[in-house]
């Protein structure tokens, strides 16, 4: 099965750096196979069997903290979870000088549409989907600064969640399906 470890809080500002490099033989020395990684961010393709996500994450968890001496939480999703949240990406969404969209991946403990009630969603600014797995988020950039979503910052939410723009969503999709064929 082909997975994605989706690592939260690396390489941001200048805080949790991890090479990619070294990452990546950290995965493959915890028995990942065909690890490939994408971006500085902490997004990891590997395959895998015989283990369920929960028993993946803290696997990598265990094996970060080993190589690295960090805590680092460690979301996996599955080729198929993944499909699921990018055909709910409606396909005029982007990220881009007009428009940012995100996915925020949640952890498995808060993965209900019941987490929506606790997010500011202002509907005439933003648009808003609950998905297995994620909330997907856009708005006009234009009005980022009015968008209730800005107020997930600094929340217990936003400790629950790992955030991808819409464009790597897709990438890391698409570096999916190339390893599953």
């Amino acid at each position: 099965m082909v997975y994605i470890a989706l690592l939260r809080g690396i390489n941001v500002g200048g805080k949790n750096k991890i090479d990619m490099k070294l990452l990546k033989q950290t995965f493959e020395q915890a028995g990942m196979n065909d690890v490939v990684t994408y971006i500085n961010t902490g997004n990891i393709i590997f395959s895998f069997k015989g283990k369920s996500k929960t028993e993946l994450s803290c696997i990598l968890e265990e094996a970060i903290h080993y190589d690295f001496g960090l805590q680092i939480k460690v979301v996996v999703r599955s080729i198929d979870d993944v499909r699921g949240i990018i055909n709910t990406i409606p396909d005029t969404w982007k990220n881009d000088k007009d428009m940012k969209s995100d996915v925020m991946f949640l952890w498995d403990e808060i993965d209900d549409e019941s987490v929506l009630k606790n997010l500011v969603i202002k509907p005439n600014i933003d648009t808003v989907k609950y998905v297995p797995g994620a909330i997907l988020w856009s708005v006009d950039k234009k009005n980022v600064t009015k968008s209730g979503m800005s107020k997930i910052i600094g929340s217990k939410l936003y400790k629950q969640v790992t955030i991808r723009n819409v464009n790597t969503a897709r990438k890391i999709y698409e570096l999916m399906q190339a390893q599953n064929s």
